[in-house]
């Protein structure tokens, strides 16, 4: 498993505080963000190496991991619990000596770590194996493509991988992928990659779970006689009747014209119209004359 220096990756220096990680993460998120670099596969790796430090040193506990043990921080309490063990069982060396990360280098400690969990022991016993790490990661979808089935691809550790987002997918959805995280130790399971979506609305809906919510705009006229509009939904333009004296504020729903429901093929939410009557300006004398004659007729 080659290093990765998470440090280098965001700009920062070892001693940096929570809030320089912070600034860095953010100032090179926003550069290498997917919505800015479309189909640029080196930015969208770039991304996801800013997002797996980020994840590593805004932790604390992460971080004072990944500082003690390097590469093999996602590890630390199963080494610390071998070490222990073998200490109680068999000192090093026959004489009690006690060993601790410090008094390894970077690439000696991982050597020191696979010999206690990769090494047969002294008493014949197999290999350790161990999970790899999961991973996390935000994948962003407009709401346009959220409404259908779709595939998309994206990289994690420089993989590519192509998955299917089942149409109604939510706002702050998690799905796990089994196997796609860090790799295991010894011959150990894989870990496994956990994605939340971000849904970002590029329409002038207002989605609430899976029913859509529009505001419509009438003339004063089509309002007091009725009439027929046009308007668009996320399945394509429909008609819709405006009944005569309709108020401002009528709702209208529209039924299953809202958002798929997740994983239940052929359902929908609904789509609620809410009618916003516009009141005429720079109206003419004789349209003046008009609407005082009306007025005086009530």
């Amino acid at each position: 498993m080659e290093f990765v220096d998470y440090y280098s990756i965001l700009g920062i220096d070892k001693s940096a505080s929570p809030d320089e990680v912070k600034k860095a993460y953010r100032k090179l998120a926003r550069k290498y963000h997917p919505d800015l670099n479309p189909n640029d596969t080196a930015a969208n790796k770039k991304f996801q190496q800013i997002n797996e430090a980020n994840e590593v040193l805004s932790d604390p506990e992460k971080r004072k991991k990944y500082d003690q043990y390097g590469k093999d921080w996602a590890h630390a309490e199963q080494f610390e619990q071998a070490k222990r063990s073998r200490q109680q069982q068999q000192p090093f060396g026959g004489g009690g000596q006690h060993f601790s990360s410090e008094d390894f280098g970077e690439g000696d400690f991982s050597d020191f770590f696979e010999s206690l969990f990769g090494r047969q022991s002294r008493r014949g016993g197999s290999k350790s194996k161990f999970r790899g790490q999961d991973y996390e990661t935000e994948m962003k979808v407009n709401l346009t493509d959220a409404y259908a089935t779709h595939k998309q691809t994206f990289t994690v550790n420089g993989k590519n991988i192509r998955i299917t987002v089942p149409a109604g997918i939510e706002d702050g959805q998690k799905i796990r992928l089994k196997g796609h995280g860090g790799e295991g130790l010894n011959g150990g399971p894989a870990g496994d990659l956990y994605i939340t979506f971000s849904i970002v609305n590029n329409t002038s809906f207002k989605r609430l779970g899976n029913d859509l919510y529009q505001t419509l705009d009438i003339d004063l006229y089509t309002a007091l006689l009725g009439g027929e509009v046009t308007i668009d939904t996320l399945s394509g333009k429909v008609k819709i009747k405006i009944k005569p004296e309709t108020q401002n504020g009528t709702k209208i729903r529209l039924k299953d014209k809202g958002f798929p429901v997740y994983r239940e093929e052929g359902r929908f939410g609904d789509l609620y119209i809410t009618v916003h009557v516009k009141l005429p300006t720079n109206l003419t004398e004789e349209q003046k004359k008009l609407f005082k004659q009306l007025s005086e007729m009530k």
